[in-house]
């Protein structure tokens, strides 16, 4: 097809703009080629696309291959590169640089700063750029200010260059996690977020095997252990970016992973029938934002987003230096600080597998919040390293599934996209910020008991509790309300799927009779056959 593109069977020569939203709720437009197009409008042919169990599982199989294991290689990097500041604070970087432990704090702190601020633009940034030209291009900015940092002469360089890691680093997370709910329906993305959060628990076991080992190149080109775990980290991270513009795809309209024969009509078929995702091509409107902000669950699931990640970004940053406190050389402190990750890795894809066959966020997220708790109130009551050290495997066993099933409950639970967008940024934005609080909790001269930082975090986890019970009882009584008046959804998804809103025995049944088929999609969560993620 040439000279035009097909609108609704017609070809009109006017560029047609398809209008597209990030996670953070902002719009922006894209002009779709001709392909692109017709593939959209074949998206919607249900005679044409479907699929039977194995050719699904045999393009989800290719798609994972392609998306799961290189986001989780980037995200690991990008959390190593994150925390590793708390094992150069062991290796000479306070000493070396006279940081005092507020300039150290501030270090911490502006980090976030940037971070948070940058995650908005930068996921902008992605739908102009596409993903893979965007996320090889900030890789390569925090790689080099990752390796700078171990330049760095004075504590004003080590703030400034955090700064920029941060800018940088904002764009990944949000980028990459949107990009995935784009690519899967809500029935898989929990397993494929958690392996792809998983790179963070990976981050903390393997931080602290590379400072062990790197520690002991002090010396070498007259730099002392801190700088060289910053720079050869950094390295890493740059050798890591340069494959991205190949290995990163777009999105499901574009990525070359679907160009096989009707491969991507039928995966865009397979993506509108489910409810999370039926909402992509509405056009952007400012009443779907406001239904985020006037959603009294947008702040919940952002409070318990919240008291998740504090206790998170409080364990990453600072477990070498509660190891250390408790007795052990800061050498064998960075060693000490894997094994625990290494758990929190297996608890966090245990979680996902769970929590993915029960159809379930909340109890799992209730139950490992209170482990972590229990780790907490050990670490506060015990000065016996061994048990200390044990109770510090309790506590990040207990946060680490907690971030990635969060993320997918939040996701699970709203529309349409652009509210579900909105929501989930500021979800984002609160829980990233998280990591200011955690960088201010926990002073040296608290050592070695850390009352206060544990004690913030015991708090932070019962706030996690108290919002997921919440949650969990506000969506179960509004399922049984709409189970009592509509009665129950069929397993499939059928019955209260909008590409058949010209089945009027359907209509009839969730009094919708008489609605177009956008205004369907503009119910999103509140279609009376949606039914709300425990």
């Amino acid at each position: 097809m040439s000279g035009g593109q097909r609108v609704n069977g017609e070809y009109n020569e006017k560029p047609l703009d398809i209008h597209v939203h990030d996670v953070n709720g902002k719009h922006a437009t894209m002009t779709a080629t001709p392909e692109e197009l017709e593939v959209i409008e074949d998206a919607h042919n249900v005679h044409d696309v479907e699929m039977d169990d194995a050719e699904k599982n045999r393009l989800l199989r290719r798609i994972d291959l392609a998306i799961i294991p290189y986001a989780a290689l980037l995200y690991l990097l990008s959390f190593l590169d994150r925390v590793n500041i708390g094992q150069a604070k062991l290796a000479g970087l306070m000493t070396d640089l006279k940081l005092t432990n507020n300039k150290y704090n501030i270090a911490l702190t502006v980090f976030f700063v940037s971070y948070v601020a940058f995650e908005i633009p930068s996921n902008l940034a992605l739908k102009v750029l596409h993903p893979r030209r965007w996320i090889a291009f900030i890789m390569i900015c925090w790689s080099i200010c990752m390796t700078l940092m171990g330049t760095v002469k004075t504590s004003g360089q080590l703030i400034a260059v955090r700064f920029l890691l941060g800018l940088f680093e904002g764009g990944l997370f949000p980028g990459l996690n949107f990009l995935l709910t784009c690519f899967y329906t809500r029935e898989e993305q929990g397993k494929r977020i958690a392996i792809f959060f998983a790179g963070a628990t990976l981050a903390g076991a393997f931080g602290g095997i590379l400072a062990f080992g790197i520690r002991h190149m002090a010396g070498i080109g007259g730099y002392n252990g801190w700088r060289w775990i910053f720079i050869l980290e950094g390295l890493l991270t740059f050798i890591c970016a340069i494959p991205a513009y190949w290995l990163v795809q777009d999105f499901p309209a574009t990525s070359k992973i679907l160009s096989r024969g009707n491969d991507r009509a039928k995966w865009l078929h397979h993506l509108t029938i489910s409810q999370g995702v039926t909402n992509a091509e509405m056009p952007f409107a400012w009443k779907h934002v406001r239904r985020a902000f006037a959603d009294w669950r947008t702040y919940v699931y952002a409070l318990m987003y919240i008291g998740i990640a504090q206790p998170f970004y409080s364990l990453s940053l600072f477990t070498p230096t509660i190891i250390a406190a408790l007795g052990y050389k800061n050498a064998v402190a960075n060693l000490l600080s894997t094994p625990p990750y290494v758990l929190g890795f297996i608890t966090t894809l245990g979680t996902a597998y769970f929590s993915d066959r029960m159809r379930l966020r909340g109890p799992f997220i209730i139950f490992w919040m209170s482990v972590l708790i229990v780790g907490y109130i050990i670490l506060i009551t015990q000065d016996k390293p061994s048990v200390s050290y044990f109770a510090i495997f309790l506590s990040v066993a207990g946060v680490s599934p907690c971030i990635s099933t969060a993320i997918v409950w939040v996701g699970n639970n709203f529309g349409p996209i652009t509210t579900r967008a909105t929501t989930m940024g500021v979800f984002f934005t609160m829980g990233n910020s998280a990591g200011i609080i955690s960088s201010w909790v926990y002073p040296t001269t608290d050592s070695p008991r850390f009352f206060k930082g544990h004690g913030v975090a015991i708090g932070f986890a019962f706030m996690a509790i108290v919002c997921a019970i919440i949650l969990m009882i506000s969506n179960s009584r509004e399922n049984a309300r709409r189970d009592r008046i509509y009665g129950p959804v069929a397993a499939d998804g059928n019955d209260n799927n909008p590409l058949r809103h010209d089945n009027k025995e359907l209509m009839k049944r969730w009094g919708l009779e008489g609605m177009s088929r956008d205004e369907i999609l503009d119910l999103g969560d509140r279609h009376p056959g949606y039914r709300y993620i425990l």
